[in-house]
């Protein structure tokens, strides 16, 4: 038996994916985090740490950087600096501490939708207002509409582009031609791109991750990237991520902007953890875990062909959020989801969440054991066979 397909009972944890139903009977495939333990290297740091009984303010120490620096530079071709790396309690804190940083009340900030719904808070907390470059969905897949991406970057009032690369819930990755052509019209207007890279690590076979700052210095220098082990290993709950800012007037900003958001501080356990994470037995664990994800994809895509040729899968290139495209059905995403948990206690995503309003989405976490797939699929079907027959 895989690694993955061992069946974990995560209720009465305290998770928010399993245990905010109040219904035992619920499948939830929602929220992302995956309902697999995380990376054996990761449990024995933290359980190391855990037996030293204090847990007190935390110093980061040189071997954190260190772990960071010689991940992505081994990974992902990209070699930063020790100074450029500002350490925090989460993808969204650094996301939002980044707008403060680099927007005023007022200012747009451009995004691409559908897109992760909290960017849009995390622009509305800032007070400020969302530019949408909405992405054209077409053969299975979504692309960039750059005429509009260019009309939306030479609005003055646009001060920066909030990237979500890999992109969720859309299951891009960009690949260096798009980020090139995104980058350069940014410079060309001077917005400043706050780069969301969580899911970097989530690549499907046949795709390739490329750092939105590793492509040239100019672009490195107009950007902040976010980054987190947290959705390749399972650990968002020790809170722990990293902006990466080379110019070092706009590092002070953001620097500024966590001590003002008051997310400056980290707990000993998210430490332990990314330098665990970021080693060669994390990534011997990390590329099971990819091929795992793959196969759960497949098996997806092809019992939905076959069993559900109504639903349409968008094709997934990184993340483990699968997008499906329910326009045949004849109902708003909202009743899809709402019929699913009522009827079948399936519980997935609404697409019109992520700002896909125009046409019914559904968003699937598919990193689960197999089985617990398959159970999923069945519930989808069952659901497909009553409202179809109706």
């Amino acid at each position: 038996m895989s690694y993955f397909d061992e069946i974990i009972d995560r209720r009465g944890t305290n998770s928010v994916k399993w245990d905010e139903a109040n219904d035992s009977d619920v499948l939830p495939m929602w929220v992302a985090d995956m309902d697999f333990r995380t990376a054996p290297v990761v449990r024995e740091a933290v359980e190391k740490r855990a037996r030293h009984g204090i847990f007190g303010y935390v110093h980061v120490p040189d071997e954190y950087y260190d772990a960071v620096i010689e991940w992505f530079g081994r990974r992902h071709g990209w070699r930063m600096k020790r100074d450029w790396i500002i350490y925090t309690s989460g993808v969204v804190p650094a996301i939002s501490a980044v707008i403060r940083a680099v927007t005023r009340p007022g200012d747009k900030v451009l995004v691409q939708t559908p897109v992760y719904n909290c960017f849009f808070s995390s622009i509305r907390n800032n007070s400020c207002i969302m530019a949408e470059n909405k992405l054209v969905y077409t053969g299975g897949t979504y692309v960039i509409d750059f005429d509009d991406f260019e009309r939306k970057a030479a609005d003055p009032s646009v001060k920066a582009f909030l990237l979500c690369n890999p992109h969720n819930p859309a299951g891009r990755v960009w690949a260096a031609d798009e980020l090139r052509r995104m980058g350069e019209i940014c410079l060309r207007y001077g917005v400043f791109v706050i780069s969301d890279e969580i899911h970097c690590e989530l690549v499907m076979p046949g795709y390739k991750y490329t750092p939105f700052a590793s492509l040239s210095d100019a672009f490195l220098m107009n950007s902040a990237t976010c980054t987190s082990p947290s959705k390749a290993f399972n650990i968002a709950g020790l809170q722990i991520a990293n902006i990466t800012v080379a110019d070092a007037e706009m590092r002070q900003k953001v620097d500024r902007a966590i001590n003002i958001n008051e997310v400056c501080d980290v707990n000993p356990f998210g430490v332990e953890a990314l330098i665990a994470a970021y080693s060669v037995r994390g990534e011997e664990w990390l590329n099971g875990l990819i091929d795992y994800l793959y196969g759960n994809y497949i098996y997806l895509r092809d019992f939905m062909s076959a069993e559900m040729p109504m639903l349409n899968v968008v094709n997934l290139e990184g993340t483990y959020l699968v997008w499906v495209d329910c326009s045949d059905l004849g109902m708003s995403s909202q009743q899809i989801t709402d019929r699913l948990l009522e009827t079948q206690k399936l519980w997935l995503n609404d697409g019109c969440m992520y700002g896909e309003c125009d046409r019914p989405f559904v968003r699937i976490n598919i990193a689960c054991p197999r089985k617990r797939l398959e159970e999923g699929m069945r519930r989808m079907k069952n659901f497909l066979n009553k409202e179809l027959s109706n």
